[in-house]
């Protein structure tokens, strides 16, 4: 196994060609809304609404700033293995590990915290079933589903997606006629001081994180020079009105330290406005748990995609990098994927796998963004289908708030910064010493 395998000339193992513009955003966004939903609520016990507030609208200029210069990447270099070719095209084989061994935590820890939200949403309708059997079962289920075919996978992930954000915008329409401004300037408005607006940083990036991960399906779109930056724009712009909207309803309609509970704050939230019994709130668990069901499925999806790729590369063991002879699916990386995400799931440690999985995510941000300033140095005439406006300043603008995040997770959970460091270390090592011996 070796680093240095090219990963720009044509890959030796492909998957067909089957994603429209509509099926990426519903990747893109899907990937995503099941932090509507839950994650962001942990935030709270740090810098109660007015300090998740500032925190979403920091994080929401992150993001915007990135998907510029991301999408003018997956544009330009459609690879499934998303951040960690644009790294290794840019800063060559160890850019392209730190990228992928960082997407890989990302979409790795990502799917488990999911996952235990699934089955605490199920729990509050049905207290007789375990979380933890249904975060198990949700892995079996949407492994075999990854498993038969990207084109059910792809049109379940819309259908889901569509659904899940139909309902949070039914969500928006019972709450906001009830949202009252003392809810978000209750005592203490400021529950940690201007340092709880620094540590709500990581949680609030749950609204979007993911995004990236629509990029390692690039090799499954068709024409992606148009889809991939039409799917990717139209996806930022959906997920900011959610992600607003979401929190302004939710912390504006009942007393803030009541959403920190469970990972259910939603129908909390709506079990307050009308009532535990309403016909609604009963919708509302069960059409919530769609929205994690499309994050969970797509982010299951994007994990493969990242192994897959990295298999084929040389940075992971390339027996998982084989198809289906009949499928056509890389069968072998999702097993792996679900195995690792089943073991992560049984630590129920969710507000530590949320904080691993967005540490992996920040890294990713920052690398692919030094990638964008410099591939516009290195390769001027690379053929780019889409160029992110204001070059360098959005990508930069993204580099500092991702290193402020990523030093407000540091300080706020040192022992996951701690291990996330060692995962890094422990993959850099075992990769030198296959490289050595290849």
């Amino acid at each position: 196994m070796s680093l240095q395998q090219p990963s720009e000339t044509k890959p030796a193992v492909t998957m067909p060609r089957t994603l429209r513009t509509l099926h990426l955003w519903g990747i893109a966004v899907g990937m995503v809304i099941s932090g509507d939903y839950f994650g962001w609520n942990y935030g709270l016990a740090h810098g109660g609404p007015l300090g998740m507030i500032v925190a979403t609208l920091t994080v929401t200029v992150l993001y915007v700033c990135f998907i510029f210069g991301y999408t003018e990447l997956a544009a330009a270099i459609p690879h499934s293995g998303g951040p960690s070719t644009f790294a290794r095209r840019a800063f060559g084989p160890w850019g392209a590990y730190l990228a992928g061994a960082s997407a890989l935590i990302e979409f790795v820890f990502a799917p488990p915290a999911i996952a235990r939200a699934v089955g605490s949403y199920v729990h509050f309708r049905v207290p007789s079933l375990s979380v933890d059997l249904i975060a198990v079962g949700a892995f079996v289920l949407f492994g075999l589903i990854n498993a038969w075919g990207i084109a059910l996978a792809a049109m379940l992930e819309l259908v889901i997606t569509l659904l899940a954000t139909f309902e949070l915008g039914l969500f928006f329409v019972l709450t906001a006629p009830h949202v009252s401004v003392t809810n978000w300037t209750a005592s203490p408005r400021l529950p940690e001081g201007p340092w709880g607006v620094f540590a709500a940083l990581p949680f609030a990036i749950w609204f979007y994180l993911g995004l990236e991960g629509a990029a390692m399906s690039a090799e499954e779109v068709i024409e992606p020079r148009k889809t991939i930056p039409r799917g990717f724009l139209a996806a930022i712009a959906t997920l900011v009105v959610l992600a607003l909207a979401t929190l302004l309803c939710t912390t504006g309609v009942m007393p803030w330290r009541e959403l920190l509970a469970d990972d259910s704050p939603l129908p909390r939230a709506l079990a307050h406005v009308l009532s535990p019994g309403h016909p609604m709130t009963h919708l509302m668990v069960y059409l919530g748990l769609l929205g994690l069901l499309a994050s969970f499925h797509g982010i299951v999806m994007g994990c493969s995609r990242q192994i897959f790729a990295l298999a084929r590369d040389g940075i992971l063991p390339q027996s998982l990098a084989k198809l289906h002879p009949v499928r056509r699916t890389p069968v072998r990386a999702i097993a792996a994927s679900c195995a690792v995400g089943i073991a992560a799931t049984l630590t129920r440690k969710t507000d530590a796998l949320i904080t691993m999985s967005v540490l992996g995510a920040l890294v990713v941000y920052i690398v692919s963004m030094l990638a964008v300033i410099r591939l516009r140095r290195s390769e001027p005439a690379l053929d780019r289908p889409f160029i992110a406006p204001l070059h360098p300043w959005l990508p930069c603008i993204a580099i500092g708030l991702a290193s402020l995040a990523f030093v407000s997770v540091l300080l706020s959970a040192p022992w996951v910064g701690l291990a996330f460091s060692v995962l890094l270390s422990l993959g850099a090592a075992l990769t030198k010493r296959n490289t050595h011996s290849a």
